[in-house]
């Protein structure tokens, strides 16, 4: 025992075991190392520059039992701070990385602060210390996470986040640089994502005289994607749980097998996704106090500065945003996007995302229309490739979806006509552009141009230059009291029926007559209620289901005037004239009556979700009634993103040539995740022995030779041996 205590002092890892389990009995011993350490601090303080592997150990030593002695541990924390303040740049890297992880697990145990820890940390940045640079960044955030995960104190967030602001003002580029990327992953993980944080990026960071500050900055306002679309439908389709449970107790199969492993591949990719932070519903633009200010700030430091051509963009792109946006009135941003809009311009697609960002319907026609003739002049000519000009057409139509008014129609009418050009791509871009005005403008198409009138484009109000319409009704919303008289006239009908029934019981009579049309009401009463189940799925399906639903309508209306003809010889017969007179909707009806019936439902009803459902249903009906249109222009429609999509502007309706190259990688990458050719095993243990029939395979032929005699046809001699030798085999057996 006396010899295992002589050893103590040098085995510092089971010093510091046995002092967690008794402090107090190894008391002494922990003072002999304090003043070790303080011995060994004075020599290491003559020279600063070399490494102190004895003052590294003796450190962490301390800092592990700093709890068990926390009087005799009051200045030890300092005395690190010190040395680091002292000697940050001229210490050795590994010596100082020690020394930064002893603070780290002081600050674990609440015996630092994190204001003097951050203060610190942030004066060793300056360090020519990458790796050091990185630890103490993701320490930073980890330990500000941490602060705010069970509850914000609001004091110190303000504090810190102070601080960093200013830290965010330095000169020195490496401080600046740290202090911006902490405040973007902060945000990014919902820790500090108010508007304060996001108005500091924006007002001293996109403003940075330093490029990689001001770079960072605006990466941030363009870093959020609209929404994670998706691999495939399939993959919403599957439920990994379900289909992992049923496959316990289903044949197995190779094709049940690949299906396993296709949902076992979604399972991690939900499980990435569910453990990665919640996407919000808006982007930090749109959290920016004065955004007139900024975009114009934004814009002039633009102009006059001699970045590099990415970065312009980059500012370009945050300008745009910001116009679209919060619908911004920035005139000289046009022009200046005007003169970039040329063919062989470098990254020309995105300048013209750009210029249909910038639009909006508060945008002056004459204030944009420099951009819309330069697209016009330099792209849609003849002397251009299919390509430049399918893609000018494109921007046009981006432009003027979020701006109707941009395009006059002579130019519409004249860029229209390319819909029926030779080249598919030119006259797919084209029909785009028709298809756009059909739905928003259709007067400034020529009159064979609108296509079938329907009853949402007789309904549709061509605005001027800053109107707005407004409605004190809910658009649609008539089809709710027809729905209810429907209801109204089956409850009657089954009435009736039961009344029928119940004379009959009493009389104990059997009209023929009254049980046809009997039979008639019940069928009619079906009828309805497909139909409602038809309206109900329409939302679903709107493009074949409203063909479908005209069919209905025609079928109801033929059900019910057979009803009313065997109903004639009753005596209910006019009222039922009447009932079918007030359900012949919408021919007949005009569209000031059906504003006034939705003006009158709005005040009296309030409307559930079912209902809107019906009402959302019956306008895409409106939409669709007399008009060819093809699925993906709904799917277009049913499309509402705040910002451009680049591929909507490149999406050139082609099939491209394809080389020897590129067929053959797009072979090798269909064969990646398939089996090779050849025979397959399909033993589950590759251990286990095989059939006799697959071990022939690998056997000499002199083995199995006598096999293949077996295949000759026999004689008739040689079946009578073979089966007297059988019935002597069987009498043996008895």
């Amino acid at each position: 025992m006396v010899r295992h205590n002589n050893q103590l002092p040098n085995n510092l890892t089971q010093l510091q075991n046995l002092i967690k389990r008794d402090r107090d009995s190894y008391k002494d011993e922990f003072r002999q190392q304090l003043a070790h350490f303080e011995t060994t601090l004075e020599i290491f303080n003559l020279n600063p520059t070399e490494y102190n592997k004895k003052l590294d150990e003796q450190a962490m030593f301390l800092a592990q039992v700093t709890q068990c002695y926390q009087n005799d541990m009051k200045h030890f924390p300092q005395k690190i701070v010190d040395i680091l303040k002292t000697h940050n740049t001229t210490m050795q890297s590994e010596m100082r990385l020690a020394l930064c992880k002893c603070l780290i697990l002081l600050r674990n145990k609440n015996f630092i602060t994190s204001f003097d820890l951050l203060e610190l940390f942030f004066s060793l940045i300056k360090c020519q210390d990458k790796h050091l640079r990185e630890y103490l960044k993701t320490h930073i955030i980890s330990d500000i996470k941490c602060m705010n995960m069970k509850h914000k104190d609001m004091k110190l967030n303000s504090t810190l986040q102070n601080f960093i602001y200013s830290m965010l003002r330095d000169s020195d580029t490496k401080t600046a640089k740290l202090a911006v990327d902490i405040l973007i992953e902060l945000y990014h993980k919902n820790i500090w994502n108010d508007h304060k944080t996001v108005n500091i990026i924006a007002d001293v960071g996109c403003f940075s005289k330093v490029t990689k500050v001001m770079v960072a900055s605006l990466k941030f306002f363009l870093s959020r994607e609209e929404e994670e679309k998706p691999d495939s439908d399939s993959d919403d389709e599957v439920d990994p749980k379900d289909t992992m449970i049923a496959n316990k107790f289903n044949k197995k199969t190779r094709k049940r097998d690949k299906m396993v492993e296709k949902v076992k591949k979604i399972a991690k990719k939900m499980k990435k996704k569910k453990q990665k932070a919640p996407i919000f519903n808006f982007s930090a633009l749109h959290l920016i106090n004065n955004p007139q200010g900024f975009a114009e700030k934004l814009f002039k430091q633009m102009e006059s500065s001699n970045e590099r051509f990415e970065v312009k963009l980059m500012t370009l792109d945050v300008v745009s945003r910001l116009i679209g946006l919060h619908n911004l009135f920035l005139f000289n941003f046009y022009p200046f996007i005007a003169r970039l809009i040329m063919p062989h311009q470098r990254e020309v697609t995105r300048i013209l995302q750009f210029a249909a960002q910038a639009a909006h319907e508060l945008v002056p026609p004459e204030v944009i229309e420099p951009v819309m003739k330069a697209i016009a002049n330099n792209f849609i000519t003849e002397r251009n490739s299919t390509d430049v000009m399918a893609v000018g057409l494109n921007a046009i139509r981006e432009i003027c979806a979020r701006c109707p008014l941009a395009i006059d129609e002579d130019l519409l009418r004249d860029l229209v006509q390319y819909k029926s050009y030779k080249e598919k791509s030119v006259m797919m871009a084209a029909k785009s552009l028709i298809q756009l005005y059909r739905q928003s403008m259709p007067s400034l198409l020529h009159k064979k141009d609108r296509g079938r009138p329907s009853e949402a484009s007789i309904e549709l109000k061509t605005k001027k230059y800053g109107e707005v319409d407004t409605k004190d009704y809910v658009p649609g919303s008539e089809v709710l009291l027809e729905k209810e008289e429907m209801k109204d006239k089956s409850s009657k009908k089954i009435n009736k029926k039961s009344k029928n029934k119940a004379d009959d019981s009493d009389d104990e009579w059997i009209d023929v007559g009254s049980s046809d049309s009997e039979i008639n009401i019940s069928t009619d009463s079906e009828n309805e209620d497909d139909e409602e189940d038809d309206d109900a799925c329409e939302e679903d399906r709107p493009d074949g289901g409203a063909s479908d639903g005209d069919k209905e309508e025609a079928k109801n209306e033929q059900d019910f005037d057979a009803a009313d003809g065997s109903k004639e010889a009753s005596s209910n017969a006019k009222d039922s004239d009447k009932l079918r007179k007030s359900l012949k909707p919408k021919k007949s009806q005009n569209v000031e009556e059906k504003i006034k019936v939705a003006r009158e439902i709005a005040m009296d009803k309030i409307f559930t979700d079912e209902d809107f459902k019906r009402i959302e249903a019956a306008q895409i009906k409106k939409s669709v009634t007399g008009v060819k249109r093809n699925r993906s222009v709904v799917e277009e429609e049913d499309e509402s993103t705040e910002l451009v999509q680049l591929s909507a502007i490149e999406n050139i309706h082609k099939k491209r040539k394809h080389d020897k190259n590129a067929r053959l990688e797009t072979v090798l990458k269909g064969r990646e995740e398939r089996d090779k050719y050849g025979y397959k095993d399909r033993r589950k243990n590759a251990n286990c022995s095989k059939t006799n029939r697959e071990k022939r395979k690998t056997k000499s032929y002199q083995m199995v030779k006598h096999k293949a005699r077996g295949k000759i046809k026999r004689s008739f001699k040689d079946k009578q041996i073979a089966f007297r030798n059988y019935l002597v085999k069987q009498k043996k057996m008895r």
